[in-house]
This record gives C-alpha cells, sequence and structure tokens, in this order.
C-alpha cells in the first residue's frame, strides 16, 4: 500500500523523506521486519523500540515511525529510508494499521465489552446467541479467538495490540463475519490499541480493585477513566447501573443512548424472581413486551448480571426471545465456574477469579449451596498488586472451610514471597489453611481430602493452559492436571 494512503487522516505528523512509497508491512518488533516495511518504534515498559531502529533497518525497513526525536541520530539514517515523527507512536501503530488493512472494522457490527469482571462470560454469551441465530460471529477475548466457530488459537492478552487487532479484523471480514464480539481491556484503551476501531455497541459490566500497578493503572481513578474511553468511541452503549460506577455512565454521557440493566436500581433491563442453584441461575427478565424466563447453566449471581447484557446487546440487534433463552440455558465458558468431570464424583470447579471481589463472589457462590466443605485452592500472580494479597487470604479464611495457599503465575517474583503475604491475611481469620507453594501438590491434596458432598474451587488461572515463571509459560492446564491426579487414585 502507498504511504500516502497508510498516513491519511493522521495528524501532527512531521516526515523528512519521500512518502511516495510502497509500503509491504508495518512491524513494531523489529526481528519481523523485512524488506519494504515500515518500523514504528514504541516505548514499552521493558525495552523501548528507538533503540532498534538501527536493527530494522538493517532488516529492510524503509519507513521508520518515531516518536523521541532526542534518540534518533538524522544523519546515521540511510538516504533511502524516510523518517516520521509522530506524536504518540502507539497511537499513530493503531490509525496507521487501521488504514494498512482497509478499516476492517466498518464492514462488520462490533461490540465492545469492558469491566473488570464478566467480559469473558458475556462476550461467549453474546456470541452463543448470535450464532444461534444464524449470524457469522467472530470474538476475541482473553480465552481465545474464534471465527465463525472455529477456535484460530488461545489469547496471549485480553485485547491484542493493535496491529494484530487489524489483521484479525480483516481475517474476519475475509470469512464474511457480520458481528465481532470483542473484550475491551482497560490497558488496550490507555495503551491505543483500539484506537480507529469502529464500535457499533459497548458495554461496561463493573468496576472493582484490580489491576493497580506500576505497569498497568496507578489508582482506581485512572483505572475507570481509561475503561470510560469506550464510551466516547461509541453512542450506544449498555451499563450495570448496580455497579458504583457504571451507575455513573449514563450522566456523564448525557449525549449517548445508554441503557440501564440491574438487579437491585431501576433500569430498562431488571432481572426478578432469581433463583440460583448449585447449577444454574433461573430469573425473568422483560426481553419483549412481557417477562420472559431465562435459565443459564452457570451459577451465581454474577452470572444473572453477564446474562442481562447479553440480552440487552442482542434484544437491540434484533435478536428474538426464543432464541435468546435457547442459546443461553446451555452455555459453558472455559475456565469460568467450570466444572471438571472426574470418575470420583467429586465437584471440582475452575474459575478465573483472581482479585478479591471475584473470590469473594465465587467462594460465597459455590458456599451458598454446597452441603459439604468449600476447599479453597488460590495463589496471587508476582508483578501485580501486592495489596489484594493479605485481603484474598483473609476473605478465603472467612468464607471457605478450608484454604490452601498456593503459587498461581509468580512471574518474576519469589512464588514463596507472595504466599507469605497470603498469608498474613489469612492468619487474621479462625479459617483452617495451610501452604503449598507447588500448585499440582496443592491441588492434589486437596483432591485427596475432598468427598462427594465437599467442593474444590481451584481459583486464579480459569482458562489459562501454563503457569508463567521468570519470563517462561510452562504447560499447566489444571483440567489434564486434575484428570491426571484422580487417574492415579484407586476409586
Amino acid at each position: 500500500m502507498n504511504l500516502k494512503k497508510i498516513l491519511n487522516g493522521i495528524e501532527g505528523l512531521k516526515a523528512n523523506g519521500s512518502l511516495d512509497l510502497e509500503i509491504e508491512g508495518i512491524e513494531s518488533n523489529s526481528k519481523n521486519v523485512k524488506n519494504g516495511y515500515m518500523f514504528v518504534a514504541i516505548s514499552g515498559f521493558n525495552s523501548d523500540g528507538h533503540d532498534y531502529i538501527q536493527n530494522a533497518i538493517e532488516n529492510g525497513a524503509t519507513v521508520v515511525v518515531a516518536e523521541n526525536i532526542k534518540k534518533i541520530n538524522k544523519d546515521s539514517l540511510p538516504n533511502n529510508v524516510t523518517l516520521i515523527i509522530a506524536e504518540n507512536t502507539r497511537e499513530f501503530l493503531a490509525l496507521s494499521s487501521c488504514n494498512f488493512y482497509n478499516n476492517p472494522s466498518k464492514k462488520f457490527k462490533l461490540i465492545g465489552i469492558t469491566g473488570t469482571k464478566g467480559k469473558t462470560t458475556t462476550t461467549f454469551m453474546i456470541k452463543e446467541i448470535l450464532e444461534k441465530a444464524g449470524k457469522k460471529v467472530g470474538l476475541i477475548g482473553t480465552v481465545a479467538t474464534y471465527i465463525n466457530g472455529k477456535k484460530l488459537g488461545d489469547s496471549e492478552r485480553t485485547t491484542p495490540e493493535s496491529l494484530e487487532l487489524q489483521k484479525l479484523f480483516s481475517k474476519m471480514v475475509d470469512e464474511k463475519v457480520e458481528y465481532v464480539v470483542m473484550e475491551v481491556s482497560s490497558q488496550s484503551l490507555k495503551l491505543h490499541r483500539v484506537d480507529g476501531c469502529n464500535f457499533d455497541l459497548v458495554a461496561f459490566t463493573n468496576l472493582s480493585e484490580d489491576h493497580i500497578s506500576e505497569k498497568e493503572h496507578p489508582n482506581m481513578q485512572d483505572y475507570f477513566e481509561s475503561k470510560l474511553k469506550l464510551f466516547n468511541m461509541c453512542k450506544t452503549g449498555f451499563v450495570n447501573i448496580d455497579d458504583l460506577h457504571g451507575n455513573k455512565i449514563p450522566q456523564m454521557f448525557p449525549e449517548n443512548d445508554i441503557t440501564g440493566y440491574g438487579i437491585d436500581n431501576y433500569g430498562n433491563f431488571l432481572a426478578k424472581d432469581i433463583t440460583i442453584t448449585n447449577s444454574y441461575v433461573d430469573f425473568k427478565v422483560k426481553i419483549t413486551d412481557k417477562n420472559e424466563r431465562v435459565k443459564v447453566d452457570i451459577p451465581g449471581r454474577f452470572t444473572v448480571y453477564n446474562a442481562l447484557c447479553a440480552i440487552c446487546i442482542c434484544k437491540k440487534i434484533g435478536i428474538e426471545a426464543e432464541t435468546i433463552k435457547t442459546a443461553l440455558e446451555k452455555i459453558k465458558v472455559p475456565g469460568r465456574s467450570e466444572m471438571v468431570e472426574n470418575k470420583l464424583e467429586i465437584p471440582i470447579m475452575i474459575d478465573y477469579a483472581h482479585s478479591p471481589e471475584s473470590l469473594e463472589n465465587i467462594l460465597r457462590a459455590v458456599k451458598s449451596y454446597t452441603r459439604g466443605r468449600v476447599i479453597s485452592v488460590f495463589g496471587c500472580g508476582g508483578d501485580r498488586d501486592t495489596r489484594k494479597r493479605p485481603i484474598m487470604g483473609e476473605i478465603s479464611g472467612k468464607i471457605a472451610d478450608y484454604t490452601i495457599i498456593t503459587s498461581d503465575n509468580p512471574r518474576t517474583e519469589d512464588p514463596d514471597k507472595i504466599v507469605e503475604q497470603i498469608e498474613k491475611g489469612i492468619s487474621k481469620t479462625k479459617g483452617k489453611y495451610e501452604s503449598i507453594v507447588d500448585r499440582t501438590k496443592a491441588i492434589e491434596k486437596a483432591i485427596k481430602m475432598a468427598n462427594k458432598n465437599d467442593i474444590i474451587v481451584l481459583a486464579g488461572k480459569g482458562h489459562e493452559p501454563y503457569q508463567e515463571i521468570n519470563g517462561v509459560k510452562h504447560p499447566f492446564d489444571e483440567r489434564i492436571i486434575v484428570r491426571d491426579i484422580i487417574s492415579k487414585i484407586k476409586k
């Protein structure tokens, strides 16, 4: 594509060199640059792309885009290399990627879901409903990417980097996708990954303390404001009005068409006559001109909120009530209140709960319907908010009948020290617990001590098929580990 076309509509640029060039590709990783590529230097958390400009040129880059002019030695650049200075190279990468792939998000209906919890489940619900209605659907999120029911692969992050995202969108256009449902993380909004995307419908599920760290958000205000950017990108939105922050959004965006849903506060879509059991939720909501009874085979009050969000969006699209109800009843979401079938018939639930609020929600939910003990197995991720560790320990100590503190994704931290920080919180309670840093051994201990009346909650990792230790992702699928452990136990 001609460089001028790639730069179309991007403001605040300064160029030195020819703009009449054919660009073969765009890259922000110098290792992937080929002849005729445009290299965009991004200042990252761990490395600075400006330091790799020379590598990119050696690999064939004919255009270099930078934002830090002080790191550029113009005299060292070859005469045949065009230099472009952008105010923000992350924003530039997003907008130029949109242009390079011919703005694919304008060629289908794009639905964006943001919030601390519920994004994954809600997007899967919407996907299921739309597919049930005969639509061609793409999904991008924490678990994986899907196109027309086919899984492309596991996800590295909730929302891909802008270049990868536009490439995926382009592939979806090629596959004749009509709707794309996407989880939109606060980081993706803050770091311009979704800039240039043409959202048709957006939703806010809730906000609770999470992702507060040096590499993510410095405080809750920054976290909330990052998510609010989605409502600047789309005029039609849906919010959970029972959430303290969600309740504020309609007043903050008075010109937007915002629909509220909830259980306790007044809104357009309210759930009534709610029943929650150990295997499903059941409630009434006015989808048409009358209240319809909706059943979802995922236990927990939070399922009601997620279902309401999906119902609002699909109703707006024009999906019939019966299709919505049928699709929701049997939906399964990887790593979200996911039960692992096993020959011992011990209830074992895998859930992604990795924040204080989500851990409390899942433990209280299972506590309400479990006849025996609630056995909680969890840890906390390294290089993330350290303040939540003792809080989560205290929560598990107060709710669970027995807690096994273990490792999660320690990343670059010492897992023993993370466990010690969790232990400071649980030691304040009267809850029974022990610490087993090795997660496989922790799961084995829980299984060996449980019976059919108990429930084991493996919290924190959910859908993740790995454990990240010192930058390396080791295979660690809890479903496989549970089955391996149980296969060695004589019935």
